[in-house]
């Protein structure tokens, strides 16, 4: 089966969809960083770097000439900051909001065999009568004869190191689609932890970049920002410090204890956000306290799961934004695997779905 990349960004889905044995055959995107950290990492695949809502029908035939006689597969994963629960400023004239839409004229045209959606928690909550685009969309996909299932997930529970909650959407055309059972958290399998990702990556202070691997890279950090870490402990946040070090918004205000803190290095991490590698804006530092610093580009890849030899382009705040904004690997593999194996009659019945059902009701 040959995937298009719709939004595609740096390519966490398409890494995903790859190690499960499809064919990357098109990555879509508008952001110059991105495409070029999507061309480094998939050389082979073709790419449209344009607004979607530029881009004919055509301009995508001619890309799979071969479109017909082959299943393809979409996946499209929109930009989600008009839903998102960190953007204070969501905006029902924010015309991102209907570049989930713009997809439907390329699935009405090329009738994929499956559509991947990954969200954030929010969008499908956005009524259709206060123009949602969601409901719209699911309306769309029933009148052409695709059925569907979509769920709220977490990445943990599919081997992500990460607690990620995520809107993922499956739809099949002409058959009901299947979601993976999980993988981690149920029958004895612990999480994957922030150690199993990243302690085999050398140390490093605050603004030194390993030689070896320059996205190994951790930012410069002020000089009270490097006393504050040296009183939070593994886990730890604000509330470990001595109160002469506290910011004033924070001397009222007991909300957001993330900001600041460090990681635990034996439970997933918390959700990586496109400022994933600055400790001022979550519980973004290193999980060892003889490291007074943040994580670095290439520790937040790996909590993503990308492979360790992933490339990144662009300034430090487009990799951080890229790494953030990527659909974690790992997932994307999962679901992936799955879809591949209903598709070539792998899978008997149900019992994927069955499990993860039971997992649901256990979460």
């Amino acid at each position: 089966m040959k995937v298009i990349d719709f939004f595609c960004g740096c390519g966490g889905a398409s890494k995903g969809f790859e190690l499960a044995g499809f064919e990357i055959s098109l990555g879509i995107d508008v952001d110059q960083n991105a495409a070029d950290s999507y061309k480094a990492n998939f050389p082979s695949t073709e790419f449209i770097q344009d607004d979607i809502r530029n881009i004919k029908v055509k301009d995508i035939a001619k890309k799979i000439p071969d479109w017909k006689e082959v299943d393809l597969v979409f996946c499209a994963c929109a930009p989600c900051q008009p839903f998102s629960s960190q953007n204070k400023k969501r905006d029902s004239g924010d015309t991102r909001r209907s570049l989930l839409s713009e997809t439907k004229r390329f699935i009405r045209a090329f009738r994929p065999e499956y559509v991947f959606i990954e969200n954030v928690p929010g969008i499908q909550s956005v009524k259709l009568a206060e123009n949602g685009p969601f409901a719209d969309f699911l309306h769309f996909l029933e009148r052409f004869d695709y059925q569907y299932e979509y769920r709220v997930v977490s990445s943990e529970f599919y081997g992500v190191p990460q607690q990620r909650k995520r809107l993922v959407v499956l739809a099949r055309l002409n058959g009901r689609p299947v979601f993976p059972a999980f993988t981690h958290g149920v029958e004895g399998k612990p999480f994957a932890t922030v150690r199993d990702y990243i302690s085999q990556l050398n140390p490093l202070q605050a603004g030194e970049t390993d030689l070896g691997d320059s996205l190994h890279s951790a930012a410069v950090i002020q000089t009270v920002n490097i006393e504050r870490l040296k009183h939070t402990p593994e886990g730890g946040d604000r509330r470990n410090w001595p109160l002469k070090l506290w910011l004033k918004c924070h001397q009222t205000y007991d909300g957001h204890t993330d900001v600041y803190g460090r990681m635990s290095w034996d439970s997933p991490c918390k959700t990586l956000t496109t400022k994933c590698t600055s400790i001022s804006n979550g519980r973004f530092g290193h999980p060892d306290t003889e490291q007074l610093r943040a994580i670095t580009f290439r520790e937040a890849a790996l909590l993503q799961t990308f492979p360790r030899s992933f490339q990144f382009k662009g300034n430090r705040v487009s990799k951080s934004k890229q790494i953030g904004n990527a659909v974690p690997v790992l997932l994307a593999q999962r679901f992936a695997e799955v879809m591949w194996q209903q598709h070539y009659g792998q899978l008997e019945g149900l019992v994927a779905l069955a499990q993860f059902d039971h997992g649901a009701n256990k979460n």
